[in-house]
């Protein structure tokens, strides 16, 4: 996926800034957050790492315990503390230190420990999720990240592409659809609801529009 000129030119406005730059990409499930963020990290290069918030999902094992795997994508089934104290170390790389971020893969429906290799050299930082701009706990990442950008997909399209991915990993229509109305869009509509406190709304099909 090319990049469009307005979001590399506003990359690079971060990037000379100095030193680390950690850069978010928020949205509502489906809607194109981490076709971006690869996007953004393959054009900036071995600079450049993508650390999802989704590698703090919650075990499915703790969520049964906890009665809430049936909301699986929902705030609460993160660790938001985990991601919070990553991101802190992130935002002051050490020299010579190594940090490593959890990864989540969808075939197991899990996350992964360690997976993800941050070397104190790398200058640019971009993690994607749902909920970098939510408040209560989640409000620390905010000021983690020098800027965050919500992705505003068009509805239709965002839930095509969550029934296709739905259905990829092993969900029937009907198991999908449910899920989608269940817990994607309950999700989604309080996400939209925090889209104006982003430093920038970018559309899909990629467009811009400054929120400051």
């Amino acid at each position: 996926m090319a990049l469009p000129t307005l979001v590399c030119e506003r990359l690079e406005v971060l990037r000379t800034k100095g030193g680390r730059c950690l850069l978010g990409l928020c949205g509502a499930p489906g809607g194109g957050k981490s076709t971006l963020a690869a996007a953004i990290v393959a054009e900036a290069g071995p600079s450049a790492r993508l650390v999802p918030m989704d590698g703090f999902h919650l075990a499915q094992a703790e969520l049964d315990r906890l009665g809430r795997a049936a909301r699986k994508g929902a705030p609460d089934t993160f660790d938001v503390w985990g991601y919070v104290a990553l991101l802190r170390r992130l935002r002051e790389p050490v020299p010579g230190e190594t940090v490593y971020a959890p990864a989540f893969h969808r075939e197991i429906e899990q996350p992964v420990a360690g997976e993800i290799a941050v070397p104190a050299e790398a200058s640019l930082i971009v993690t994607e999720g749902n909920y970098l701009l939510l408040d209560g706990d989640w409000g620390q990442v905010r000021a983690l990240l020098d800027e965050i950008w919500f992705i505003d997909t068009d509805p239709a399209l965002r839930n095509a592409w969550l029934l296709a991915r739905h259905m990829r990993f092993g969900r029937t229509r009907a198991e999908a659809e449910a899920w989608i109305a269940q817990t994607d869009e309950p999700n989604a509509r309080r996400i939209n609801d925090t889209r104006q406190r982003a430093d920038r709304i970018i559309g899909w099909p990629i467009r811009e529009t400054p929120t400051r």
